[in-house]
């Protein structure tokens, strides 16, 4: 509380000020972005949230969506208003119970204002009733919410979420969630973790979905159409539900050839990066015209694309290396997507190692005499390359070579400590590439400053490969029998 003096002559506006709070002058709007220089505008300041939970209803013949989302949260400042990333049609807020004002701002912005300020540390319940034809909506010229012949569905990044509920959209908030959806009977409703229950009444059948571990909102999933689902328990112990569109046509085959290998999948990486840390594993392949994959917490989102040339269990490596590497583990910032995608890559070297298709060192090798000094791809720097470059083929690939270049030297015992222990360090968490820089150190006992500003922050082709005394620069380096599949993963988000 901040202490006030009056001033002799000011007795007039005493009564005045009594009828005030102290402290009212520190009571501020949170901020509209949570910090993010690639992305200004995305998230918000001023409160932390720690679970949602949706209730929604959704027509796929009108692409209608209604509902209710109840957030809890806590405060991080004296707040008087604050904002959640949204589009849909707001009809009522309630905060802590009573009604509260709102509007909106910008692209994406629910300004909502309390009946009363919050102070600092305050937990508060906010409740959002809204409905809308998602596909109608778009910011900044694009729309992430995909229409199928038979449902929607919401998978993108690094925004999904303003489409289809409000929510403080950047990763370092993270929070559980409970997802109830109802859709038409005969129609089912997919999202993350596990499903509690399901009842069905005139008509409509509501799935009762939850995720108990906390969850960026960019991972967070819905999938609402005509599937075939399967469910298993992996050798491991790890549930999973993998789900197919029914009309998948000739990429059918091929995709349940590759996302059910899901249970075997993880059980094999959790070799490589510790216990599997979620309540269940899976994927599902809609029927959308989009290209790429997304890591989905739990419940992997494959587009049909990924199966046109036949199986790839590349692409489903990838993507579930994610779940330690990206989900579990998720960035501070987008500027750290390196641990994220770098990692994710390195496990396809890996899987190529064990398939016996290629080593990971005649993977780097490739990939390292593949690009001359000249070539655009070394400008990239997968350290932080820019909003821009964020998905850039370097962040994958070069992010790869500096992993192997870490392997190298270290030696295999330090590098696979750290390739198991990190996800353990932060399990449920946040970290940067800092971090991740210190963490190695630590457990190898070496300096690797050089090597990370070699690999992940300078412009230019390493003069020295990521190799064990090779000179790789030369030509005719053979390509790896499984470059081909990897390859094919380039464009995955």
């Amino acid at each position: 509380m901040h202490r006030r003096i009056i001033a002799p002559g000011a007795l007039a506006a005493a009564s005045l000020m009594l009828a005030i709070p102290a402290s009212a002058a520190s009571y501020a709007p949170g901020a509209p972005g949570i910090g993010d220089p690639y992305y200004p505008a995305y998230g918000n300041g001023g409160y932390d949230v720690s679970h949602y939970d949706l209730r929604l209803k959704y027509q796929p013949t009108t692409d209608e969506l209604s509902g209710t989302a109840t957030i809890l949260a806590k405060t991080t400042q004296d707040l008087s208003s604050f904002d959640l990333d949204f589009l849909l049609d707001v009809s009522e807020v309630r905060v802590n119970g009573a009604k509260a004002s709102f509007t909106t701002s910008g692209q994406h912005e629910l300004v909502i204002t309390p009946k009363t300020p919050l102070a600092k540390g305050t937990p508060i319940t906010v409740v959002v009733r809204y409905s809308g034809v998602p596909s109608t909506k778009s910011a900044y010229g694009f729309n992430t919410w995909h229409r199928t012949p038979d449902g929607a569905v919401a998978a993108d990044e690094p925004e999904s979420a303003w489409w289809w509920y409000p929510s403080n959209d950047h990763p370092l908030d993270k929070a559980t969630y409970d997802v109830s959806v109802a859709v038409p009977d005969s129609t089912q409703a997919l999202s993350n973790g596990t499903l509690q229950s399901t009842s069905s009444q005139l008509g409509w059948t509501r799935y009762n979905w939850r995720q108990n571990k906390p969850q960026a909102t960019y991972l967070t999933t819905l999938a609402v159409g005509k599937f075939d689902i399967t469910t298993s328990t992996s050798e491991g112990g790890v549930p999973v539900v993998n789900a197919y569109s029914k009309d998948l046509g000739d990429n059918d085959g091929a995709a349940r050839a590759s996302v059910e290998r899901t249970g075997e999948l993880v059980d094999w990486l959790s070799g490589y990066f510790g216990p599997y840390p979620f309540s269940s594993a899976g994927g599902y392949v809609p029927n959308t015209t989009t290209g790429y994959a997304l890591e989905t917490q739990t419940r992997v989102y494959y587009s049909p694309k990924q199966f046109a040339n036949g199986s790839n269990a590349s692409v489903v490596v990838h993507e579930l290396a994610h779940q330690w590497y990206g989900d579990s583990v998720s960035l501070k910032g987008w500027k750290d997507i390196w641990i994220n995608e770098g990692f994710a890559r390195y496990a396809q070297w890996l899987w190529s190692e064990h398939e016996g298709e290629g080593t990971t060192q005649e993977l780097a090798d490739y990939v390292y005499a593949s690009h001359p000094a000249d070539d655009a791809f070394w400008k990239v720097e997968p350290g932080d390359p820019g909003a821009d470059n964020q998905f850039d083929i370097a962040v994958y690939d070069r992010g790869a070579l500096a992993i192997q270049a870490l392997r190298n030297a270290v030696g295999d015992d330090s590098f696979f400590a750290i390739l198991k222990g990190w996800p353990q360090e932060h399990a449920y968490g946040n970290a940067s590439v800092a971090d991740f820089e210190a963490y190695a150190e630590k457990v190898s006992g070496k300096s690797l400053s050089s090597l990370f500003d070699t690999w992940l922050f300078q412009p230019t082709k390493p003069a020295v490969p990521a190799a064990k005394g090779v000179a790789i620069a030369r030509s005719g380096v053979v390509q790896p029998k499984s470059w081909k599949k990897i390859a094919a993963t380039n464009y995955v988000h």
